[in-house]
């Protein structure tokens, strides 16, 4: 659970308030609010990693959605009341149960005492297995460990074990029938609130992985998945990296409209900006940085249509998508705003829970297609531009607040002799393991990219060369001792690593080049080791 047992009962208080007061005042404006309410408290509960939780309060907002053509002005009938109302009393129960289980978790304790401002606090995060071939799931079990994963291997009298939620819970469906395979998981899902639901081994069939979600899996992997691929997946979900608050920008000229669909983005987690002339709209957007713009489709000497061609004469802004709002329902408008640049047209007056259902769906899209933009497909670190252009970034910062800052080169050693004995896929495989491992043990203020094949750039603000260096060579002991299976065998890599403090005279380009000085002096001197200038 990435939010705390506090955050949990505030928003779920909000969520109760809400509900309370629809009740006291019925009608659709109460009914409405109350529908925001629900959707921003699922879309939270998603957000925060608990997915029991999450599938509870998205049976409540399907009930609550499918009541809409039921409101009107005068007061709701008793029966769908009565019904919903028994649903989020039981949901209501199931967050107090989980918060008193939850509320006196033991603290999180910091990996190395002595690292000071470099490394995180990382608690070990514990996974259940529950599987009748432990044998299979070895190799598994011992790469989790490297990762601060401790995974217990559960057998047939696993419901007897503690409460508190595992942050995974893998269910092998090797040797079951299906209908207990179905039944065990629908038992831990009514069980955990937190807990991620990962099916193994299933059949490849449609029908059966379709059953395996709709029962209370959050993935599921078929039958011939490589462990690899698992072990992505498990690492994701215990990382510790939050999405920022998506952002949108409201150009409207009406200031009540505005202030409206503010109080609505709100309601929802989303953070917003709003202009009312449209003449603004380049400068804001490049100092505001959204992820959506929500337009206006008619304001006093500018149309809608003609500030989104604007937007789209600058490359920066072409993908980040604009949703018009306007009362026009002429088909033929809506029609011409999407050919010239629009992405969706929403009519005035709009419903709130549509509106932050499209602009969250929207941008959740817009930032997958950033993150392939910026981001190495194999690693999911930066890319060679993007590091680069965060080194640029990193530098102007620390000469301005004059704050210390360190860049580091890695190289995995001997890495041809890798791919040339146990072939590239085990080579792309090393080198996610290098990946995973920098991303787990760094904090969030730095930065990790895949330079170029087997080469990753590390910045480093806030730290000097020493304790650089001590950060760093951890991780560099670590990973030696990590091992890679193959064949019913396996082998450990090192890697070497040349370290950079920013001083007076230097840039970004020449910070980098002193790394990578640093970094081929440690390797000419044996290399596993690491060099600092």
């Amino acid at each position: 659970m990435s939010c705390s047992p506090a955050e949990l009962k505030r928003k779920s208080d909000e969520f109760l308030s809400k509900w309370h007061a629809c009740k006291s005042h019925p009608g659709l404006d109460g009914f409405v609010e109350f529908a925001v309410a629900v959707s921003s408290f699922t879309e939270f509960l998603d957000a925060k990693g608990l997915p029991g939780l999450h599938q509870l309060a998205r049976a409540v907002e399907q009930q609550v959605l499918s009541q809409f053509d039921r409101w009107n002005s005068d007061p709701i009938v008793d029966a769908p009341m009565d019904d919903l109302n028994s649903q989020i009393t039981e949901f209501s129960a199931r967050i107090t149960s989980f918060l008193d289980e939850n509320t006196d978790a033991n603290p999180e304790r910091r990996l190395h005492q002595d690292a000071e401002v470099i490394t995180d606090l990382l608690p070990v995060k514990k996974i259940w297995l529950l599987t009748s071939v432990p044998s299979s799931w070895k190799e598994v079990v011992t790469q989790a460990g490297y990762f601060n994963i401790q995974v217990e291997v559960c057998g047939a009298h696993y419901d007897q074990k503690p409460t508190q939620d595992p942050t995974i819970v893998l269910v092998d469906a090797k040797g079951l029938e299906s209908t207990a395979f179905i039944v065990r998981v629908q038992a831990l899902r009514s069980r955990f609130s937190a807990s991620s639901i990962i099916g193994l081994q299933l059949p490849p069939e449609f029908e059966s992985l379709k059953l395996a979600l709709r029962v209370g899996c959050d993935f599921c992997f078929p039958v011939g998945t490589t462990q690899s691929t698992i072990m992505a997946r498990i690492v994701k979900l215990c990382g510790s990296e939050e999405e920022p608050p998506y952002r949108v920008l409201v150009v409207e000229d009406s200031k009540t409209a505005s202030t409206l669909i503010q109080r609505t983005l709100k309601e929802s987690g989303v953070e917003s900006m709003a202009i009312s002339k449209p003449q603004e709209v380049l400068t804001t957007l490049a100092k505001f940085q959204p992820d959506l713009v929500l337009m206006d489709m008619y304001m006093p000497g500018c149309t809608g249509v003609e500030v989104t061609r604007v937007i789209r004469q600058h490359e920066e802004f072409l993908s980040t998508p604009v949703v018009y709002l306007s009362a026009d329902t002429s088909i033929a408008l809506q029609v011409d705003a999407l050919r010239l640049g629009g992405d969706h047209f929403l009519t005035k007056p709009f419903n709130p829970v549509i509106l932050n259902a499209v602009v969250r769906s929207k941008i959740e899209r817009y930032r997958i297609l950033r993150r392939s933009m910026f981001l190495d497909s194999l690693t999911g670190l930066l890319n060679h531009t993007t590091s680069k252009q965060r080194v640029d970034a990193a530098v102007t910062t620390a000469k301005a607040e004059q704050t210390p800052l360190c860049v580091a080169m890695i190289d995995i050693d001997h890495f041809k002799k890798v791919n040339d004995t146990y072939g590239h896929p085990m080579g792309d495989q090393v080198i996610r393991s290098m990946a995973w491992l920098l991303k787990q043990r760094l904090r969030k203020t730095d930065a990790v990219g895949r330079y170029g094949g087997e080469e990753f750039l590390v910045i480093l603000p806030q730290a000097d060369a020493e304790r650089a260096h001590q950060l760093l060579d951890r991780i560099r002991i670590d990973f030696s001792e990590f091992r890679h299976p193959v064949n019913r065998t396996s082998f450990a890599c090192t890697f070497s690593c040349g370290i950079a403090q920013l001083r007076f005279g230097l840039n970004a380009q020449s910070l980098v080049k002193q790394a990578d000085e640093a970094l081929y002096q440690a390797k000419h001197q044996g290399r596993n080791q690491i060099v600092g200038v």
